[in-house]
């Protein structure tokens, strides 16, 4: 019987697929990565609440400054609002309060001063660099004991799980 690969060339010259698991190993269920991705989640809400607590701040505040972080160009806040879920009043509270921590600076677009840019504070970052360095460190321990080829699997795999779970509207609260 022909392998995987040799039944699929294009998915034996791609490094970032990792080959099927040798016979008698079982391929995890969807349950199996449910219960994984639950407890990071759970991990990670925990030191973010810790952070919120710790900053006086809310933990949906946290969101907001994970969102504005990561966003590949600045957020409004209408677009965070839809990121979140939340209504209009409650990403201006949001918003009020992450500035008034001084986590948050909000400016005016140079085009239309209409329009209103987030951007995550250069000092604020240092600040939520130091608590979450226990998490940046626990991150590279176990990327120390994987291969490069599985690590590109792992990134691809929840590059591709965060792209789907953001096509799925946010709630509205």
């Amino acid at each position: 019987m022909a392998s995987t690969n040799e039944r699929d060339p294009e998915r034996a010259a791609a490094p970032d697929r990792a080959p099927a698991p040798p016979p008698g190993e079982p391929v995890p269920d969807l349950l199996a990565f449910a219960v994984q991705l639950r407890r990071m989640n759970g991990e990670i809400g925990r030191l973010a609440h810790g952070f919120a607590t710790e900053q006086g701040l809310h933990p949906t505040d946290v969101q907001a400054l994970a969102a504005i972080l990561d966003s590949d160009t600045p957020l409004t806040p209408g677009r965070l609002r839809e990121h979140l879920g939340l209504t209009s009043g409650a990403v201006t509270a949001c918003l009020d309060r992450l500035e008034k921590a001084g986590h948050v600076r909000r400016s005016r677009d140079s085009k239309d001063r209409r329009v209103v840019h987030l951007h995550y504070e250069t000092s604020a970052r240092s600040v939520a660099r130091a608590h979450f360095l226990p998490l940046a460190t626990a991150t590279e321990n176990v990327r120390s004991r994987f291969e490069p080829a599985e690590l590109s699997l792992v990134l691809r795999f929840l590059t591709e799980l965060n792209t789907e779970l953001s096509e799925l509207p946010a709630p509205r609260r």
